[in-house]
């Protein structure tokens, strides 16, 4: 279907072109102007609702943010840059008619987006087929390979061990609950920790996964109470499900140590009062303090006023990802695929979270943060831990 329909938009576009062509022949003059496309594409599936409509917004702000200022310094290659979003209900059915409509109908360049695993992994063939370079910029379970696809967030090499490190050795948890959305992320991130928990000596003595739309925790929570861990560690579709799972989890005055591995800054601040003393290992907090933090934030503020999301782990690597996108491209000076996809491990950029560079297997090492929320919703930091390695996550794309 894909390539019988970009066979007739390209046999429509000749047909299309005919006449501007003899015409330019005719007046002697180049063909090139008038045949270059002048604008660069990015297309930015997203769940716009579904389980990630609380973060969504924020990233859609962050992209926006990164091209108003890449626009008014030149864009990119001279050519003016473009944003498309397309709504891809956080799940699979919706991200195939994202990916299509952006790939298929709008033409763009490239995708840069945060997007469940199910959406990413429903996109990642018709990315192959139409050959798109594509930088996810989600947090994800890890392991997700093709020529096309980079990622410039962490994985679960990066983001557990923080966590059940400071567990087991600072709060001296020996006994662990783990729940998760019933679907890649979910399952993937909870099969390394509970690896990691029983390689350093903890137990894990419950495991129980809803489906990544449910907002009743009530059996789960059952199940907790009646395993008395010391700790639990969740890991839930980004947004709406740790809104439901956190409020009924304090609401059922359950006591226990909790990290939350699908949390980000922005929706702790959703959840309000509930989210106190929740624990999270993130690559980017608002209260990092470097220059370029300082006007990634100032830059929201100008941009939104009132209307400014809070920034978080998941929306900053999308202002990452689109100045990584434009440097390949000026790199590769061209917008071919197959040239920018050969320059994307070799280029970086500094931004709120430090230097990026997505050289290790076509995923880039990051300084994690261990934090707690607080009263006001605000994250104290705890311990830091610069530059740590995304581990071995595409073999054959090592450098």
């Amino acid at each position: 279907m894909i390539c019988i329909a970009r066979s007739l938009r390209g046999f429509r576009s000749r047909i299309l072109a005919a006449p501007v062509v003899a015409l330019a022949m005719l007046a002697g003059g180049s063909l090139a102007p008038a045949m270059a496309q002048d604008v660069v594409k990015i297309g930015i599936p997203i769940g716009l609702s579904g389980a990630n409509s609380v973060v969504a917004p924020s990233v859609v702000q962050a992209a926006k943010l990164a091209v108003s200022q890449i626009n008014a310094k030149g864009g990119i290659l001279g050519k003016k840059v473009e944003l498309d979003v397309a709504d891809d209900g956080s799940g699979a059915d919706g991200a195939v008619k994202a990916f299509n409509s952006l790939i298929l109908e709008k033409n763009v360049n490239a995708i840069i987006t945060m997007e469940t695993s199910a959406a990413r992994n429903a996109g990642l063939p018709i990315v192959s087929r139409a050959k798109v370079p594509f930088i996810y910029t989600s947090s994800y379970e890890g392991r997700s390979c093709n020529r096309f696809l980079f990622v410039d967030a962490w994985v679960p090499e990066q983001q557990v061990p923080p966590i059940v490190d400071y567990f087991q050795k600072v709060k001296g948890a020996k006994t662990f609950f783990l729940v998760g959305s019933d679907y890649a992320f979910g399952r993937g991130m909870l099969a390394f920790t509970r690896k990691y928990i029983e390689a350093h000596g903890g137990k894990v003595v419950g495991e129980e996964y809803l489906p990544m739309d449910a907002s009743d925790w009530t059996p789960v929570l059952s199940k907790l109470r009646a395993a008395h861990p010391d700790a639990l560690i969740s890991s839930t579709a980004g947004g709406a499900p740790n809104v439901t799972l956190t409020k009924q989890l304090r609401g059922a005055g359950i006591k226990v140590l909790f990290g939350n591995l699908g949390i980000d800054e922005g929706t702790a601040k959703a959840i309000g009062a509930d989210a106190t003393g929740t624990y999270m290992s993130q690559s980017y907090l608002t209260t990092l303090d470097n220059p370029q933090n300082a006007a990634f934030k100032a830059g929201l503020k100008q941009m939104f006023g009132a209307d400014m999301k809070t920034p978080n782990d998941l929306s900053e690597p999308e202002y990452d990802g689109i100045y990584l996108y434009k440097a390949a491209v000026e790199k590769a000076g061209s917008l071919d695929p197959f040239a920018v996809v050969r320059e994307l491990p070799k280029v970086s950029f500094l931004g709120a979270r430090g230097l990026i560079t997505m050289d290790k297997e076509h995923h880039a090492p990051l300084t994690m943060y261990l934090g707690q929320v607080t009263a006001d919703g605000s994250v104290r930091v705890i311990q830091s831990f610069p530059h740590v390695d995304p581990g071995d996550q595409c073999p054959k794309f090592k450098s």
